[in-house]
Order: structure tokens, then C-alpha cells, then sequence
């Protein structure tokens, strides 16, 4: 009998996204996949996206929240209402491959000791292999994977077992520490290899972001940015360059995340972040 995998869409303010995110989702998600969708805030526009959709017969169970309860709340939600083996999430500004459910289930049951591992959201480009090279793993015959302490929280997929055992989001705790006291154990996440590539619409290079000029830019600057602080589109565009090459570089050492390490390793990180983008050679 095939695993059941759960996934949880989170909903917010970006119809655009969302109205080619979710039915993308949908078409996915075959017969062993449920889609578990969380609203927040009451956009009305966005919202009539998602209602759209929450009749689907892959939708598991549709929940509005009107106030923006974040992601936290949500995710822990998910994680307490669901039952699958598998557990996943999908942003709304995140357009899925073909197949990538079953790749990564498969790559699953191969390898016991793989935790979260996840679709590529960056571009073909931005893949340095001499940078990466010391990062990339088999951890089970003929499962490869670019291995990382924690990866973003979209596109993903990890073992329910693991989910009981590490139990929910603490509540100051963000995915990537979620992930972090994972690794710490010994248990691999990363992104599979060959990749499967994610069309992250967020990132300024996608071929269906909203931010297709400085002036749109400025009108509706996109999470990234806000996170960033990225003060132009051409100036995020670097900066999602820098960020691909960022995770090839980081550490795989848990222990390279916590007290006075991971102070230093801070601080580095912003000292580069303010002067360039790092310049680096396939």
C-alpha cells in the first residue's frame, strides 16, 4: 500500500501567486496526497482564490484565519491534525515540478536516516559544483543529495516518525532551528539530486514574478526584499544569487550553529552581505 503524504499550503495576500501556486499543487497531488489549505487575513481576492479550490477532491480540509496568524500557528496546526507518513509545504508564490511528491517519497524509503529534504528553489545557474561538491552525499544507493543543516520551508517533504519524535514548532522557533536541532542528531536534510527544480515566482529571475520592473518593484516589493532589506530589484536579484551560494557554502556541522560559532558565523555573514556578491566560478 502507497504512503499517504500531507501537505500544507499557507494563504496570504497574493492572489497573482496563489492562482497559479494552488492549481499547480493540485494537478501534483495524485491519489495517495492530501492538500491541506490555511488562509490568512481576509483579502478578499486571495481568498476567492483559495475557496475556489477547497471543494477539490485532494483537499483534505480548508481553514480560514482572519487574522495573519503567520506560520507557526499554522504549521503546528497541520502537524497535530494530519495523519500521513509523509509531511510537506508549499508556499503560495511556489510552482511544483511534476513528480516531485513521488521522487522524494521514494528517496524517503530508501534512506531512513534522510529528514527534510526538499525541491531546488534557485535557478540551473546558480548550482556552483566545485563550491557544493564537498556537501553532496549518497546516502542510501543511488540517492544523492546536497546536503545543508536546514533548507527553506517550501517545497519539502519529511518523515512523519521524525515530525513525533522532534515534536512541533517551539514558540520562538523558526523552521530553520526546527531543522537545525533535527541535524544535530545525525539526521540528514538537504535538497535532492539530480535537483528538482522548484519555481520559486518570488525570486525576481522567475519567468512568472510580478516584479518585472523597478517600478513594480517598488510598488509591491516581495517578502524577500522586506526580509532583505533589499532597496531595488536589481539589487535582490543579486542577492538571490548570493543566497544559493550561501546554503553551498554553509557549514554541515550542527555544532557550527550554536553559542560563540554561530555568533561569528553571523557577523561574517553580514560583513559580506553589505560589501558584494560573491563572485565564484562553476
Amino acid at each position: 500500500m502507497a504512503a499517504q503524504v500531507d501537505i500544507l499550503m499557507i494563504t496570504y495576500n497574493r492572489p497573482e501567486y496563489t492562482r497559479l501556486a494552488l492549481p499547480q499543487l493540485l494537478r501534483t497531488a495524485d491519489e495517495n496526497t492530501r492538500i491541506w489549505l490555511w488562509h490568512n487575513g481576509t483579502h478578499e481576492e486571495t481568498l476567492a482564490v483559495v475557496k475556489e479550490h477547497a471543494s477539490h477532491p485532494r483537499v483534505a480540509k480548508f481553514h480560514h484565519s482572519p487574522e495573519n496568524a503567520m506560520l507557526r500557528t499554522p504549521t503546528n496546526w497541520f502537524w497535530n491534525e494530519s495523519k500521513g507518513e509523509y509531511l510537506g509545504k508549499v508556499d503560495d508564490d511556489c510552482l511544483m515540478p511534476e513528480g516531485w511528491v513521488q521522487t522524494l517519497v521514494r528517496a524517503h524509503e530508501a534512506a531512513p536516516k534522510l529528514g527534510v529534504v526538499g525541491c531546488w528553489p534557485f535557478l540551473e545557474e546558480d548550482f556552483r559544483p566545485k563550491l557544493a561538491e564537498r556537501k553532496i552525499r549518497e546516502v542510501a544507493p543511488g540517492v544523492r543529495v546536497l546536503t545543508n543543516c536546514w533548507i527553506g520551508g517550501s517545497g519539502y517533504l519529511f518523515k512523519r516518525s521524525q515530525q513525533q519524535r522532534f515534536g512541533v514548532l517551539g514558540d520562538k522557533e523558526a523552521f530553520t532551528g526546527y531543522c537545525l536541532r533535527m541535524a544535530r542528531t545525525g539526521i540528514v536534510n538537504g535538497w535532492l539530486m539530480p535537483f528538482l527544480y522548484m519555481d520559486h515566482m518570488d525570486d525576481p529571475r522567475s519567468p512568472h514574478t510580478m516584479m518585472v520592473s523597478e517600478e513594480a518593484f517598488a510598488k509591491n516589493p516581495s517578502l524577500s526584499s522586506r526580509r532583505f532589506g533589499t532597496p531595488s530589484l536589481e539589487a535582490l536579484k543579486q542577492r538571490a544569487v548570493q543566497a544559493a551560494i550561501e546554503v553551498q557554502s554553509a557549514s554541515s556541522n550542527p555544532s557550527d550553529y550554536i553559542g560563540l560559532r554561530a555568533s561569528i558565523r553571523r557577523a561574517v555573514r553580514r560583513l559580506m552581505g553589505k560589501g558584494r556578491i560573491a563572485k565564484l566560478n562553476p
